[in-house]
C-alpha cells in the first residue's frame, strides 16, 4: 500500500484544472510537503457542501472499520485483565471501545465492504494531488540494507498528478491518546492491484491514478456504478521509479508542469 507521498506543485499549477474552486484559509500559500506521511495535513479538492468544490488540507486516515476497533480494544482490555488482576465491567469495556485510538486508514481497496460504501457517494468523493509517491520494500540493496522507499511519478521532473480520494466531514474519534477525542475532516484514496513498475517495490497495490480531466470529471460527479471503473493500475509505460531510499522526495518541480 502507498504510505507516503509528497507534492511539490504549486496554486497555479492546480488552478488549470477545468473547472474552479474555493480556497479554504488553511491552504495558506501552499508550501511544498516533500514526504506526507498516514496522520498528517495534505491539500484534497473536495466536492463541499452546497455545490461548490473546495481546495482544503485535511487529516490523511479515513475511519477504521468498527470491528477493527472493538478488536484493538478488546487485545487492550485483555492486557489490562492481566496486568491489574482484575476484571471490567461491560459499561467501561463499551468506553474503552469507544475511546481506542484510530490513526486512520490511508488507502481503501474493497470498496465492495460496507464499511466504506457510505463514503463512496460523489457528495464525500475528491481528488489528491501529488507529483510522486512511495511504496516501502523490505527487499535488500546493493548497500546491504532494505531498499525502504521506492518513489514513483511520471517522470524525473514530478509533474502533477491525482489519486481518486474520498473523504469523511467531522468525523468524531481518538487519532491520538494525547488528544482525546475530536471532530476532524478525513480523507484517503482508493488503491488497486498494482502494474509491473509499482510491483518492484509492492506486489499487492498501487494508488487509483485519474489521468485526464474527463477522469476527474467522472470521479466527482458519477454515479459508482460508472465510477467504479476508475479503480484500475496505470499502464506500465505511465511511471518510473525516481528515487530509492529517502524519507521525503525532495526533488523539485522544475516548471511546475501538468500532466493535463
Amino acid at each position: 500500500m502507498c504510505h507516503a507521498y509528497s507534492i511539490t506543485t504549486n496554486l497555479e499549477a492546480l488552478r488549470r484544472l477545468r473547472f474552479t474552486f474555493d480556497i479554504a484559509v488553511n491552504i495558506g500559500n501552499l508550501p511544498p510537503q516533500t514526504g506526507i506521511y498516514p496522520d498528517m495535513l495534505a491539500p484534497i479538492i473536495r466536492n463541499a457542501p452546497g455545490g461548490y468544490r473546495e481546495l482544503v488540507k485535511v487529516r490523511w486516515g479515513m475511519p477504521s472499520s468498527s470491528r477493527a476497533l472493538y478488536l484493538a480494544a478488546k487485545e487492550r482490555a485483555k492486557k489490562l485483565i492481566e496486568r491489574e488482576g482484575r476484571s471490567i465491567s461491560p459499561d467501561e469495556f463499551d468506553e474503552m471501545v469507544r475511546l481506542e485510538p484510530d490513526r486512520g486508514t490511508h488507502n481503501v481497496r474493497n470498496t465492495d465492504s460496507g464499511h466504506w460504501k457510505r463514503w463512496l457517494r460523489p457528495e464525500f468523493r475528491c481528488i489528491v494531488p501529488f507529483t510522486s509517491f512511495a511504496e516501502f520494500s523490505s527487499a535488500i540493496g546493493p548497500n546491504g540494507k532494505k531498499r525502504g522507499n521506492t518513489w514513483f511519478a511520471y517522470d524525473a521532473d514530478r509533474p502533477l498528478g491525482w489519486f481518486a480520494g474520498i473523504y469523511a466531514p467531522q468525523w468524531t474519534s481518538v487519532r491520538k491518546t494525547s488528544e482525546g477525542l475530536i471532530s476532524t475532516d478525513l480523507f484517503a484514496f482508493l488503491t488497486t492491484e498494482p502494474n509491473d513498475v509499482v510491483a518492484s517495490a509492492n506486489p499487492d497495490s498501487m494508488p487509483v491514478i485519474l489521468t485526464t480531466p474527463e477522469e476527474i470529471e467522472t470521479w466527482l460527479t458519477a454515479p459508482w456504478e460508472e465510477a467504479k471503473a476508475l479503480q484500475r493500475p496505470l499502464p506500465p509505460s505511465a511511471l518510473r521509479v525516481v528515487s530509492v531510499g529517502p524519507k521525503e522526495d525532495p526533488e523539485p518541480v522544475p516548471d511546475q508542469s501538468s500532466l493535463f
